[in-house]
């Protein structure tokens, strides 16, 4: 190789490599003072994409772990009005048991009104001003009168990231406007008939419940044990197994039998199992040979215990929404058990998924300093190297003397 100096290609070659370690260093030291191994597209298109994905999962995942704690905290509200409502429906029947019984005079059953009317007004009370942020939750008026509450339990927009709050059966307005007016009658829902004609023909059935359904049945011609058509029947107990025989009744209706003092049959009671009230007219059509019968000691105006009649009309009522407020509470335990189950998953993916972002994005600490002791190392032997190639073409100095 000949000896030039116009051109130093060992410098030059020193140079570039001493250029590559400082670029290494440089990222090196990026990387130990961010903690991150990705800083920036160019270290890691792919990983890039991938990590933001993961980001978008658990940010979502840490919120939906708190709505659902807001679900627990909305449920716990509404269930903390359903518990003093069970207290007052409770000491409301007690009240009614205590006025069943004729040794009352008219001064205490009007005392014992006095405390029910005032449970009563508390029982209003409690559904107006049950609220959590503004919300009403037992008066039926939540999510435009739906009763229904969605929570995003999960980082996607999908129906399961979604849990669903139906507190339209925790409704307290409409159990107060049950006890404080309408028609109340001694059977309940029931709605007792007296047979005339004991037949076997088809026979119709309708009632309606508290929000106005109605539920209509008509049975098929009725049969004796054997499953043969009955025209005739000895009795009114027979009568009353063969309306539970059909199918179609026996899935929306019960029966019973009101006997007289000497245990005979005089009439039957049907009831609808959804706690609706049977109608007079369409009870029974006219060919089932069927005659609308007193439907038993009428209320007008809600509880009333001015006689024991009433007051186990009252007794009755009262207990259909003590069911009532049990169910609610039941679903609304139940709900709260599955939002606690919902946010332990939540959890677990959220440990998971930032494990595998961290696998993507964080630099491993000791890995990257035994790289940049490597570079450092060889960018001080660089600087030191290329200090030796800009002194090499200094040999030509003795061929000019």
């Amino acid at each position: 190789m000949g000896m030039s100096i116009n051109t130093n290609l060992s410098a030059l070659n020193t140079y570039r490599n001493l250029n590559s370690t400082q670029n290494d260093l440089s990222k090196s030291l990026e990387k130990l003072s961010s903690g991150l191994r990705i800083n920036r597209a160019a270290d890691d298109a792919a990983g890039l994409s991938i990590s933001e994905g993961l980001k978008s999962q658990v940010g979502g995942l840490t919120v939906a772990a708190r709505n659902a704690q807001d679900g627990i905290s909305v449920v716990q509200t509404a269930e903390g009005g359903l518990t003093e409502t069970h207290s007052i429906l409770q000491r409301m029947r007690d009240l009614a048991v205590q006025a069943g019984n004729d040794s009352n005079n008219d001064t205490s059953r009007a005392a014992i009104k006095t405390e029910s009317d005032q449970l009563q007004k508390e029982l209003g009370r409690i559904a107006s001003s049950t609220n959590f942020n503004g919300i009403n939750l037992l008066d039926g008026s939540a999510n435009g009168s739906t009763g229904k509450l969605a929570f995003q339990v999960g980082a996607n927009g999908d129906k399961s990231s979604q849990i669903v709050v139906d507190l339209s059966g925790a409704n307290v307005s409409a159990i107060t406007t049950k006890l404080g007016g309408g028609d109340i009658a001694a059977t309940g829902s029931s709605f007792a008939v007296t047979v005339a004609d004991l037949d076997g023909k088809a026979a119709t059935f309708v009632s309606t419940d508290a929000n106005g359904t109605k539920t209509s049945v008509t049975t098929k011609a009725l049969t004796d044990k054997a499953g043969d058509p009955q025209t005739t029947f000895a009795s009114v107990d027979d009568y009353a197994a063969a309306l539970s025989r059909d199918d179609a009744f026996s899935a929306k209706f019960t029966v019973s039998v009101e006997k007289d003092a000497n245990g005979a049959g005089t009439g039957i009671v049907v009831s609808a199992k959804d706690g609706g009230v049977l109608e007079d007219a369409d009870n029974a059509t006219a060919a089932a040979g069927l005659a609308a019968g007193a439907k038993g000691a009428t209320v007008t105006g809600g509880v009333q215990f001015d006689t024991a009649d009433h007051a186990q009309a009252a007794i009755k009522l009262i207990d259909e929404q003590i069911a009532k407020v049990s169910s609610a509470r039941s679903n609304l335990g139940a709900i709260q058990n599955r939002f606690d189950h919902a946010i332990n998953v939540t959890n677990v993916a959220k440990e998971n998924l930032t494990a595998a972002k961290s696998r993507i994005t964080d630099v491993d600490m000791a890995e990257e300093m035994v790289k940049y002791t490597r570079d450092n190392i060889l960018s001080q032997a660089g600087t030191s190297m290329l200090a030796q190639a800009n002194q090499s073409t200094q040999g030509v100095l003795s061929l000019l003397r």
